[in-house]
C-alpha cells in the first residue's frame, strides 16, 4: 500500500469513527472514548518501550498527576478553563518526569523498571496519605471545563459527542505528533539508542540528553491522557496512579506490538474489549463475576502465541499458509 492509498485509509477511519456515535447507544460511545484515551496513554509509553528501549512500570504516575492537576485547580461548582488547565496538568507531569527522570535514567534493565516503580509508588501514597487528594475517596470533578477567551465559550464539552470529538483530536494530535517525532533526526536517534548505545555513544551522541528528553515528553502525553480521564469520569483517586494501572497499559504496548506506533492503539483497543466481553453477563453468566482469571488466561495465550504482538498478526498467518503449501520440487515428485 503506497502512502497516497494510506492517507485515504487513514482519513476514511478517521470520519467513520467521529460519526461513530450517531449509529451506537451512548454506552458504545463511551467505551469508545476509553479505548481513545487509554491509546494515547499508550501511545506515550510507547515512546519509551517500543522506540526508546525502556521499559517503565511507573508510568501511571504521570497520569495519576495530571488527572489530580486538572481536577485540583478547577472552580469547585463552575467550569475551569481548558486554555489554561490543560496545559498546567501536561506540565505538571512533564516537571515530574524531569525531576525522577535523571535518577531513574541512571540505572538500566530490570533496575530501571524498579525505580520507575517505586517513584509512581511515591507518588501514589502522596495522593492516598494525605488530604491533598481526598485520601482514598479521592476528588470529585463536578463540572467539566470548557474552552473559554474571555467571556465567549469557544468549545464546550459538557455533552457526551462534544468531548467524544475533543478526545478523538487528542488522539490524532498525540499519534501526528509521534509520528513526526520518530521521522526526525531525534526519532533516528532514539531508535539508535534502541538497538545499541554504547554504538550511539562512541560515534558522539549524548544518549541521556536524549532518553531525558523522551522520557519527558512521554510524561507529558501521559499527563494529557490523565487530564481526559478526569474530565470523562468527573472523578479522581489513587488508584489511578498505582502500579495495576502502569501494568495495564504495559500490557496494552506489548499486546498491540512494540515495533509500530500504531501497535499501541490496537493494543489499547483489544484489551479493552478483552475486559468487556469477559466482564458480560449476556454471554458468559455468573461465570462473569470471575472475568479475572478468563482475561488472564487469554492474555497470557495471546502474549505467548503472537511474539510480534497483534500487529505481527498478519505476518505470521502469512509465513503460516506459506509453510502449508508444498513445495514446486514436492508437487513435481507427486505427478510423476
Amino acid at each position: 500500500m503506497n502512502s497516497k492509498s494510506r492517507t485515504l485509509l487513514m482519513l476514511t477511519l478517521v470520519i467513520v469513527i467521529a460519526f461513530l456515535p450517531m449509529i451506537t447507544t451512548a454506552y458504545y460511545t463511551t467505551l469508545i472514548i476509553k479505548v481513545m484515551i487509554y491509546s494515547i496513554f499508550a501511545l506515550s509509553l510507547q515512546l519509551l518501550v517500543g522506540c526508546t528501549g525502556l521499559i517503565s512500570l511507573g508510568h501511571a504516575a504521570f497520569f495519576g498527576v495530571s488527572a489530580y492537576a486538572v481536577t485540583l485547580l478547577s472552580p469547585e461548582f463552575a467550569a475551569g478553563n481548558l486554555l489554561w488547565l490543560v496545559p498546567v496538568a501536561v506540565i505538571s507531569a512533564m516537571v515530574y518526569a524531569l525531576i525522577t527522570g535523571p535518577l531513574a535514567l541512571k540505572t538500566k534493565g530490570v533496575y530501571f523498571i524498579m525505580v520507575t516503580l517505586a517513584f509512581a509508588q511515591m507518588a501514589y501514597y502522596v495522593f492516598h496519605d494525605t488530604k491533598l487528594g481526598g485520601g482514598t475517596d479521592g476528588i470529585y470533578l463536578n463540572t467539566r471545563p470548557e474552552l473559554r477567551i474571555g467571556d465567549a465559550v469557544l468549545l464546550d464539552i459538557s455533552s457526551n459527542y462534544s468531548f467524544y470529538v475533543f478526545t478523538l483530536g487528542c488522539l490524532i494530535f498525540t499519534w501526528g505528533f509521534l509520528t513526526i517525532l520518530m521521522r526526525s533526526r531525534f526519532g533516528a536517534a532514539l531508535t539508535g539508542i534502541h538497538v545499541n548505545e554504547q554504538r550511539m555513544r562512541a560515534v558522539g551522541y549524548s544518549t541521556f540528553g536524549y532518553k531525558l528528553t523522551a522520557y519527558i515528553v512521554a510524561a507529558g502525553f501521559g499527563g494529557l491522557a490523565g487530564v481526559l480521564y478526569a474530565i470523562k469520569d468527573g472523578y479522581v483517586n489513587p488508584e489511578l496512579l498505582s502500579w495495576e494501572q502502569s501494568g495495564i497499559v504495559l500490557f496494552m504496548v506489548i499486546l498491540g506490538g512494540t515495533s509500530r506506533l500504531w501497535g499501541a492503539m490496537i493494543g489499547a483497543a483489544g484489551l479493552i474489549f478483552l475486559q468487556e466481553l469477559f466482564q458480560s453477563e449476556a454471554i458468559f453468566g455468573a461465570f462473569a463475576v470471575h472475568w479475572h482469571l478468563t482475561f488472564g488466561l487469554t492474555v497470557i495465550a495471546l502474549v505467548a502465541l503472537m511474539p510480534t504482538g497483534l500487529i505481527g498478526l498478519p505476518k505470521q498467518l502469512s509465513k503460516r499458509r506459506g509453510k502449508k503449501k508444498p513445495s514446486p520440487t514436492v508437487r513435481s515428485a507427486t505427478v510423476h
